[in-house]
């Protein structure tokens, strides 16, 4: 079975630590809200607020889901230290979309996914599913890497901070990008290589079908 989806509007963003540039004041003017939000949530409110998206369903993936808080819940339990509730908060999968869907009161359904280097293929597979319903729907994908001693484990990835967003819908129309023939020629994770080769084909080509194979 296949089902083509529209990519309504798209943006990426990646760093080989940190992105500097997310506007985070702008977007969440409360402090004491700002300071609780993981990397991975200020990039999904930026990313979201790109593609003037801020109400409906969405589908948020992650392969290694909210790094930094399990690191720092881990080195708590190496040292014998209490763990901050803070923390244990935010150390979930769907802790960045969670604060995304609270800062704008969307309470549409949301649903995260976890696949390994398959999560944004999952993701779109998952959206095509969805939009059968007819709605616009937002897939959303990040992974923060960027923990202590992280070059002690890595040594293929060059970008640490990534994050990449469609806005979709179903169509009928036959489809213009081809997933087996494009690359986003960058050492970004591979759990965001789906999802970004399309977003990237989409701002130099300007073409936005592709077909899903389910």
């Amino acid at each position: 079975m296949t089902i083509n989806l529209e990519i309504l509007d798209s943006a990426y963003v990646y760093a080989p630590k940190e992105i500097e540039e997310l506007n985070t004041k702008e977007l969440v003017p409360k402090m004491m809200v700002r300071r609780r939000l993981t990397r991975a949530a200020k990039i999904a409110i930026y990313l979201a607020d790109k593609v003037s998206f801020s109400n409906g369903r969405i589908i948020y993936g992650s392969s290694f889901g909210e790094l930094s808080a399990t690191a720092n819940i881990l080195n708590s339990i190496n040292s014998k230290e209490p763990i901050s509730p803070t923390q244990f908060q935010n150390s979930v999968y769907n802790t960045a979309v969670s604060y995304l869907s609270m800062l704008n009161e969307n309470t549409n359904e949301i649903m995260t996914i976890s696949s390994g280097d398959n999560t944004s293929l999952n993701i779109l597979k998952s959206g095509a599913i969805k939009s059968l319903d007819g709605d616009t729907l937002l897939l959303l994908a990040t992974e923060t890497l960027n923990i202590e001693k992280i070059e002690e484990v890595n040594s293929c990835i060059d970008f640490l901070e990534c994050g990449v967003v469609l806005k979709v819908r179903i169509t009928e129309e036959e489809a213009t990008i081809d997933l087996n023939n494009i690359n986003n020629g960058v050492k970004t994770p591979k759990s965001l290589d789906h999802m970004l080769n399309i977003a990237k084909s989409m701002h130099m080509d300007k073409q936005n079908i592709i077909e899903v194979i389910l």
